[in-house]
């Protein structure tokens, strides 16, 4: 059964056809081609072919998405030596007697950036601070190639202490003789003048060295978060670039001149040369693609509990009332808190293709992954393997399955049968057991969906939701939560597909002081002078203005827009009892959803 989208038909067989192919970046359309297409639209329907294809470190899956109905699906083996083996055998498939001139996009989402945080396989980092006074430096330092150098801005955006020039040309000396080239560049108040972060970086410049500056990662106030968002994207930035490297190599291959968008941890795309400049957003991606499948897939209204169980991991999202859990103040990942904006999730190592093995009498599942399945080739008894023996999926040997788990069977004196029963019991308990601490986690603060806060909010789980290969567990994991369950249509390539539907997103945070005349664009780094009389009203125009701009940039349709206003504050400054100015912020959203939802 084809997942129907119908409302959005409208909207994009009109938009679609009016593209000349240089515009497909931007998707600017022309109003007079607007206006004859849709005179035309009856009587010939247009043909927009989405491809969505997801790296996990197991398989590869790929979805052909025809005029929003998923007309093709393919899942390959993931050659983490060779990305571009795996996305060209997924495409070659999945495109094969199709006219890929219909395809108007590419989307990818992939675990590239968490796994080389959560495995160490990052570069080295110098981070550079501007601190000020307050905080002590080991309360701030991630690493230990932190330099603390002279100038400070206020919390008002003004210079209070210069840089200096002799110290920063010391701080060169030593990045040169350690041979650093990943740089990260962080004041305290940036957000609010991000001049000092931009003279540092120029003063450092050269050929081999490369930058991220805090500003433009994230407009909000929170400088040890700043620190280690700056940190990460620093240190993923050539691993991640080496990524999009191949998948330019793959496009040019296949497809040509399509564009190309990667998906974010808060479930929005961005084109992917927007995304070198901030790699660090597709942390997540992975975790958030199966978000986006579900939202596409499972047509969730109560409160629920999802899994994406994967070869090695299983990752744990919450809905209220049907709407995915956001960190409103920044995802965490390998015990670093960053400001990057994402949708709740947690992953566990725990997957199908998991090691298992016994240690004192007990069954360890994970946290490794050592290969597949014993079944498909692999040395190491996995939870696949289990289900295979117990005829719960039918894939490769199960002769090679019932070899690899008879020496764990007789460890803990049981026949291969009653093994895989226990194994499978283990796998399942583990889930539901972090499940449950998830709950209790969510249901002891805040919640935030990605529209709103809900206060005083608990979350009662109504019904369980399984997508990923080894759906077929679910059953035993919704009798451990003593919740009913559903394995959603396409569940096996569910996080391809939520790629492939997920809207292009963006924030703005605008800051503006009236006494001073200036309001300031954190994002873009940017500062223009405004009228005393300058308002909260003005801010948000502003705002939106720049937001619309910056979206565009980033890939998204002017269509499908939807912005909302997340924080809007306006302060009276006073200075010897007398009215002196305002100090006015907001913060502008593009919402997350699927390019399908509704306009409002």
């Amino acid at each position: 059964m084809h997942i129907l989208l119908s409302q959005i038909f409208t909207v994009f067989g009109v938009l679609y056809p009016t593209f000349e192919r240089k515009d497909y970046a931007f998707f600017l359309p022309c109003q007079d081609k607007f206006k004859n297409i849709y005179k035309q639209k009856i009587k010939q329907k247009a043909i927009l072919m989405i491809l969505g294809i997801d790296v996990g470190g197991t398989h590869t899956d790929a979805v052909l998405v025809e005029n929003f109905e998923l007309k093709k699906k393919v899942k390959v083996p993931t050659d983490n030596a060779n990305i571009m083996s795996s996305l060209l055998s997924a495409a070659q498939k999945i495109i094969a007697g199709e006219n890929i001139n219909n395809i108007k996009r590419i989307v990818l989402s992939t675990t590239i950036s968490t796994n080389a945080i959560i495995q160490n396989k990052i570069d080295r980092v110098a981070m550079v601070l501007l601190s000020g006074p307050g905080l002590a430096p080991s309360t701030l330092s991630p690493g230990r190639d932190a330099f603390f150098i002279s100038g400070y801005i206020n919390h008002r955006g003004v210079e209070v202490q210069p840089v200096n020039n002799d110290e920063i040309g010391q701080v060169s000396h030593n990045l040169q003789r350690e041979n650093i080239r990943q740089i990260g560049i962080v004041g305290k108040f940036s957000t609010r003048n991000p001049q000092q972060e931009i003279d540092v970086a120029h003063i450092l410049e050269n050929d081999q060295r490369q930058f991220s500056l805090g500003h433009r990662l994230s407009g909000r106030l929170n400088f040890p978060r700043r620190i280690a968002t700056t940190y990460l994207n620093a240190a993923i930035n050539n691993i991640y670039g080496n990524f999009i490297y191949e998948v330019k190599k793959f496009v040019c291959q296949v497809a040509g001149d399509i564009p190309v968008y990667i998906l974010k941890a808060d479930g929005g795309t961005i084109l992917i040369d927007q995304s070198l400049s901030c790699p660090v957003q597709t942390i997540h991606s992975g975790p958030a693609a199966s978000i986006m499948g579900l939202l596409a897939t499972a047509r969730i209204k109560e409160d629920a509990v999802a899994l994406d169980i994967g070869g090695t991991t299983t990752d744990i999202s919450v809905f209220a009332a049907g709407d995915p859990l956001l960190e409103p103040n920044g995802i965490t990942i390998h015990e670093q808190k960053t400001l990057i904006r994402g949708l709740y999730t947690k992953s566990i190592g725990v997957g199908g293709d998991s090691s298992v093995c016994i240690e004192n009498g007990e069954i360890c599942i994970g946290p490794q992954r050592r290969g597949p399945a014993a079944a498909l080739g692999g040395e190491i008894p996995t939870p696949t393997d289990a289900m295979i023996i117990l005829d719960i999926t039918a894939l490769g040997s199960k002769q090679k399955a019932m070899d690899a788990i008879a020496p764990l069977a007789r460890d803990i004196n049981l026949d291969i049968v009653s093994a895989a029963r226990a194994i499978l019991d283990r796998t399942v308990a583990i889930i539901a057991a972090n499940v449950k601490q998830v709950m209790d986690e969510i249901n002891n603060k805040p919640v935030y969906t990605i529209h709103e806060l809900l206060e005083g909010k608990t979350i009662n789980p109504e019904k369980l939701y399984v997508v990923g290969g080894p759906a077929a567990l679910a059953p035993d994991i919704a009798k451990l939560l003593g919740y009913p369950y559903k394995i959603p249509e396409h569940y096996e390539v569910a996080n391809a597909l939520g790629a492939a539907l997920a809207r292009t997103t963006a924030e703005i945070t605008i800051l503006a002081d009236t006494e001073k005349r200036e309001l300031i664009i954190s994002e873009e780094g940017t500062v223009m002078k405004i009228s005393r009389d300058f308002t909260l009203e003005d801010a948000i125009s502003a705002g939106k203005k720049a937001l619309r701009k910056r979206a565009a940039k980033m890939g998204a349709d002017p269509t499908d827009i939807v912005m909302e206003v997340t924080e809007a504050q306006e302060f009276n400054m006073i200075r010897d009892f007398y009215k002196t100015g305002k100090n006015i912020r907001a913060k502008i959203q593009i919402k997350p959803g699927l390019i399908s939802a509704k306009k409002t």
